[in-house]
């Protein structure tokens, strides 16, 4: 049996400045709403639905991208002087990881999803 994730829904605010947030940081585009979401595609299928609610349940979200593919995203999280950790709570400001032989951070969107981006899969 073949089981794979199709879509999550992303509680936010502003389902569109949130999506452009988070497509922006990743290189991705935010598509055009459907229904009540603004979806964000990515490369193995997967949507971000991002969908308007009046209290946001802060979630966490894990990306994994090639060395060259974090350095440009990375770049762009300096660039926007966001704050960066290297760990899940957020303990080590200012650093990145090196975690199973690949490098990862973390970054808040504008909900406040804890939002983190790894090289290498964790074992």
């Amino acid at each position: 049996m073949s089981v794979d994730l199709n879509h999550t829904i992303v509680p936010s605010r502003d389902k569109r400045a949130s999506a452009e947030f988070l497509a922006g940081i990743l290189g991705l585009s935010a598509a055009p709403q459907w229904g009540p979401f603004v979806p964000i595609k990515t490369a193995n299928g997967v949507t971000l639905d991002y969908m308007d609610v009046d209290e946001v349940q802060k979630n966490h979200y894990c990306f994994i991208v090639t060395e060259p593919e974090f350095d440009v995203i990375f770049g762009r999280i300096r660039e926007r002087g966001l704050d960066f950790w290297a760990d899940p709570h957020h303990e080590k400001p200012g650093e990145i990881n090196h975690l199973y032989g690949g490098r990862g951070v973390y970054f808040d969107d504008p909900d406040g999803h804890n939002m983190e981006v790894i090289t290498q899969p964790y074992a």
